[in-house]
C-alpha cells in the first residue's frame, strides 16, 4: 500500500506515525470482516491531496454529520453526533487551535483527547487517511470537504488497535468513551428470549420496560441527552436495513393531529446517508395528511439527507434497542437521565478481580464476600448513580458462534450490588446473607452497568462481582451524586460466621504500601539492601480442628502503566515467637516466594501454611525502583454459604457487526 503526501508544498516533512503507520497493520486485526476485500486496493493520502480546501469543521455545523463507508462502525458515528450537539464537549475530545492545512502551523500531526477508564488520554495521528483511488474509503462527513470525523475514527481506531477493530460495538461505549459520561442501553422487545422466559421479573427489568414503553420518561433531559436506536434481528425490519445497524435520534416530538389527537414523531438519521423507511411518514407517506398542513411543511423542512420521520408505534416495532447518553453540562458534570437534576459530585476508584483473591463470583456462590467491596458514604439524601465499568479483555472481530460466552469473549458478565450500614463494624456473612438495598438486579454481558436510586445519609456497602468465580478483570466503580459524598475502598473485611463444617469461604485481607528509592526499595535477595523492603505481618488459625495448614492465596499488584513495568515477586517469612516482623534475623530463608520477578501488574502465589505469624515482603528486581502496590492476603476459612439464586441478564447483542458497504 502507498503512503502518499509525505511533505508538504515546501518540500518540509510531514509528521508519520511510527506507532500507527499507513500500512496493513493499521488497517487490520485478523482479515475476518469484508474490509479485507479491500487489502491491496488501499492508499494513504492526505486531505489537502483529497480536496482542495480541506478543513476539520464545516462552517454550517449541521453540514459536519459523519457518514457511514465501508467500515462497520455506525455505533461509533451515531456517538460522534452527540459531538455535534455539544460543544464543550467538541473542544474537549477535539482540543482548539490545531493546524490548518495550508498554515505554517501545519505539520501532518493532529491531537485528539479520548476518554479510557476513567482518564482522558491523549491521542495524536497523523492526516494520511486510507483511501479507494482518491476517495475516503471509511467514514467522512457529509461536506467532502469537512474531515474531522475521518480523523476522529482514525484516533479511535489507534486506540484500539486497527480499523478493523472498530467493525461491531455498542453505541453506549462509544458515548461514554467521547464524552466520560455515561450511557445505558434499554430493550424495545415486548418478548424476552426462551431461555430468560422462566428468569425472575425484578424492580430493573421494570424500570426498563417502562422506558420502553413510555418515552416521556426522558422529557426532562430530551433537547440534551444523546438518543440512539439499534436493530440485531434479520431482514424484515426498516425495509432496506439488515442486521446489526445503528441509527441516531435526532428529536422527538408530541404534535396535535387534525382531529385532536395527540401523536409522537422521531426524527432518524441512517449514518449510510440515505433513508432506509418507507413508512406512513415518508415524504408523500400518509401519515402526514394526518397534521395539518403547516405542521407538516415545517416537519418535512427538518430532514436532512439521510433522515425520516417515524411514528413511536414503527418505532417501537421496528428497532430493537435504544441507548441513551447522559446530558453532560458545560461545567463536565453530569445530568440525571431521571430527574433533570445535576449531579455535581463525582468519585470514582479502580479494583481488580482476582482468581483465587477477590474473583468471588455471584451471590449464589459461597466465596462472593471475598469480591472487592468499597464504602459509599452519603451525606445528606440525594440522588446516586454507581456505574461500574469493566476492562475490555481481546477482542474478536469473528462472527459470534453459540452461546453467550462465545458472543461475549471480550466481556465478563457483572453486576453491582449495594447493602445499607447501619454500623460501619458488622458481622459481613450476615450482611451479604440479607436482601440488597439496591443493585443492578442480573449480571449482564455489558462493559458498564449502572445503579441508580435515591440514597438516605449514611454509610452503604458495594460489591461488585463477576457471575463466574475466578473471573479475572480490572474494573472502575464510579459514583456520581447531587449531594456531597465520598467513595473508598474496604480494606479488611468484618468478622467470620459462625463455621459450617460443609461449606468455605475466603477471609481478605488488603495490605497498601510503596517502595521509596533509597528507603524501602530494597530489591531482590540477591542484593545486600533486600531487607529495606516493606514488611507486612498476617497471622493464620486453624479454624477447623484436623487439618493440616491453613489454604493462602497472595498476590501483588503494582499500580504502574502497563508500559513501564517493574519486575516484581514476593516472599514469606515464618516470624519466630516471641519476635516481631520488623526482627526478621536476616539469616532466615523464606518459607515460600512467588519468583522469579515477574515484568506484569500481578504476580501470585497459592500455599498451604501452618498456623501462625508470618511477614510478607515484597520487592522488585533491582534495587531503587520506586512505585506504589496493593498486597491482598486471602485464607481459607469455613461459613454459611449466601442464599440467593443469582440468574444471568440478558445477553447483548453486538450493533453493526453485519453493515452494509456503500459506495
Amino acid at each position: 500500500m502507498d503512503a502518499t503526501g509525505a511533505a508538504d508544498r515546501g518540500g518540509a516533512k510531514l509528521f508519520e506515525d511510527p506507532d500507527f503507520p499507513p500500512d496493513d497493520t493499521s488497517l487490520f486485526h485478523d482479515r475476518s470482516t469484508p474490509i479485507a476485500r479491500l487489502q491491496g486496493d488501499i492508499t494513504w493520502r492526505r486531505p489537502q491531496e483529497i480536496c482542495e480546501r480541506p478543513t476539520l469543521l464545516p462552517a454550517n455545523i449541521s453540514n459536519g454529520h459523519a457518514k457511514q463507508g465501508s467500515l462497520g462502525d455506525c455505533w461509533f458515528l451515531c456517538a460522534c453526533t452527540f459531538l455535534l450537539n455539544n460543544k464543550p464537549l467538541m473542544n474537549k475530545v477535539l482540543p482548539p487551535k490545531q493546524p490548518r492545512w495550508g498554515d505554517s502551523t501545519y505539520g501532518g500531526s493532529f491531537h485528539f483527547r479520548l476518554w479510557q477508564q476513567g482518564h482522558w488520554t491523549d491521542v495524536v495521528i497523523d492526516d494520511l487517511l486510507p483511501c479507494v483511488g482518491s476517495a475516503l474509503c471509511f467514514s467522512r462527513c457529509n461536506t467532502p470537504s469537512a474531515f474531522w470525523v475521518a480523523l476522529l475514527e482514525k484516533a479511535y481506531a489507534k486506540l484500539h488497535g486497527s480499523y478493523e477493530r472498530l467493525w461491531a460495538g455498542q453505541v453506549s461505549e462509544a458515548l461514554v468513551d467521547l464524552s466520560g459520561g455515561l450511557a445505558e442501553r434499554w430493550s424495545l422487545q415486548s418478548g424476552e428470549p426462551e431461555e430468560e422466559q422462566g428468569a425472575v421479573r425484578d424492580s430493573d427489568c421494570v424500570r426498563r420496560r417502562r422506558m420502553r414503553l413510555d418515552l416521556s420518561l426522558l422529557q426532562p433531559v430530551r433537547e440534551e441527552c444523546a438518543l440512539s436506536c439499534s436493530t440485531h434481528r434479520g431482514p424484515g425490519g426498516c425495509s432496506e436495513l439488515d442486521q446489526y445497524h445503528a441509527m441516531s435520534v435526532m428529536e422527538w416530538l408530541d404534535t396535535e393531529t387534525v382531529s385532536g389527537a395527540m401523536i409522537r414523531l422521531l426524527r432518524i438519521r441512517n449514518p449510510w446517508g440515505r433513508s432506509c423507511w418507507g413508512g406512513a411518514w415518508t415524504k408523500g407517506g400518509a401519515g402526514w395528511s394526518s397534521l395539518h398542513a403547516a405542521c407538516t411543511s415545517e416537519l418535512q423542512k427538518r430532514t436532512e439527507e439521510g433522515e425520516f420521520w417515524m411514528d413511536e408505534t414503527e418505532f417501537t416495532s421496528q428497532f430493537d434497542d435504544i441507548t441513551v447518553g447522559y446530558p453532560i453540562g458545560e461545567d463536565g458534570h453530569l445530568k440525571s437521565i431521571f430527574t433533570g437534576k445535576m449531579l455535581t459530585r463525582s468519585h470514582q476508584l479502580a479494583g481488580r478481580w482476582v482468581n483465587g483473591c477477590s474473583a468471588g463470583g455471584c451471590r449464589n456462590s459461597s466465596s462472593y464476600g471475598s469480591n472487592p467491596k468499597f464504602w459509599l458514604k452519603v451525606c445528606e439524601r440525594g440522588e446516586v448513580l454507581v456505574s461500574l465499568l469493566q476492562q475490555r479483555r481481546g477482542r474478536s472481530t469473528k462472527p459470534p458462534e453459540g452461546g453467550p460466552n462465545t458472543k461475549h469473549q471480550h466481556y465478563q458478565a457483572i453486576a453491582l450490588h449495594m447493602w445499607k450500614v447501619e454500623k460501619k463494624r458488622f458481622n459481613l456473612a450476615r450482611m451479604l446473607n440479607k436482601a440488597p438495598c439496591a443493585s443492578t438486579n442480573c449480571h449482564a454481558y455489558e462493559r458498564e452497568v449502572v445503579l441508580h436510586a435515591h440514597l438516605e445519609a449514611g454509610y452503604y456497602l458495594l460489591v461488585p462481582s463477576t457471575f463466574l468465580a475466578g473471573a479475572e478483570s480490572g474494573f472502575l466503580i464510579r459514583v456520581f451524586s447531587s449531594s456531597p459524598i465520598s467513595l473508598s475502598a474496604l480494606k479488611s473485611p468484618g468478622g467470620p460466621s459462625p463455621p459450617s463444617a460443609t461449606d468455605a469461604d475466603w477471609e481478605t485481607v488488603y495490605f497498601r504500601g510503596a517502595w521509596a528509592r533509597g528507603r524501602s526499595a530494597g530489591g531482590s535477595r540477591n542484593f545486600l539492601s533486600h531487607w529495606l523492603n516493606p514488611r507486612f505481618p498476617f497471622t493464620l488459625c486453624d479454624d477447623l480442628a484436623g487439618t493440616s495448614g491453613v489454604n493462602v492465596r497472595i498476590t501483588l499488584h503494582q499500580h504502574r502503566p502497563d508500559t513501564d513495568l517493574h519486575p516484581i515477586g514476593f516472599h514469606i517469612y515464618k516470624v519466630p515467637e516471641g519476635t516481631s516482623e520488623k526482627n526478621l534475623p536476616r539469616a532466615v530463608d523464606p518459607l515460600a516466594s512467588c519468583v522469579p520477578h515477574c515484568y506484569t501488574q500481578d504476580v501470585s502465589l497459592s500455599c498451604r501454611l501452618p498456623p501462625g505469624t508470618y511477614a510478607l515482603m515484597p520487592s522488585t528486581y533491582q534495587p531503587d525502583c520506586p512505585g506504589n502496590f496493593t498486597l491482598t492476603v486471602a485464607h481459607r476459612i469455613h461459613r454459611k454459604v449466601v442464599k440467593s439464586q443469582e440468574k444471568l441478564g440478558k445477553a447483548i447483542q453486538e450493533v453493526s457487526f453485519i453493515s452494509g458497504i456503500t459506495s
